[in-house]
């Protein structure tokens, strides 16, 4: 079964730190896109940052500059750097990924996953 894992959220103070970590298991052929979603309790998930498989990177202008989005081809791995960080950052942080999974009769199959979610609170 191919699965994303996060790890990586937890309680800062603002202007503080904190990196996410979100790898892919399971019977992965290639892996896409790759980025970081949040939703604020009452809000829409929003897009945080994005990552093509070559590198090109998209932000939220709420994050440019604070956020760093990068990621480990070899470990189908993404990670997302935040630096100064501040209150209103406060979300379940997501990671989705597009992929292409093997299947057990040799084929293959695109499947767009998500994370289960990992808490990032940080306190003013």
């Amino acid at each position: 079964q191919v699965q994303l894992v996060e790890s990586g959220g937890g309680l800062v103070q603002d202007g503080g730190s904190l990196r996410l970590v979100c790898a892919a298991s399971g019977s992965i052929f290639s892996v896409y896109g790759m980025g970081w979603y949040r939703q604020a309790p009452g809000d829409e998930r929003e897009l945080v940052a994005t990552i093509a498989s070559g590198g090109d990177t998209n932000y939220a202008d709420s994050v440019k500059g604070r956020f760093t989005i990068s990621r480990d081809n070899a470990k189908n791995t993404v990670y997302l750097q935040m630096n100064s960080l501040k209150p209103e950052d406060t979300a379940v942080y997501y990671c989705n990924a597009n992929l292409l999974a093997t299947t057990s009769s040799y084929g293959r199959k695109y499947l767009e996953l998500w994370g289960q979610g990992t808490l990032v609170t940080v306190s003013s």
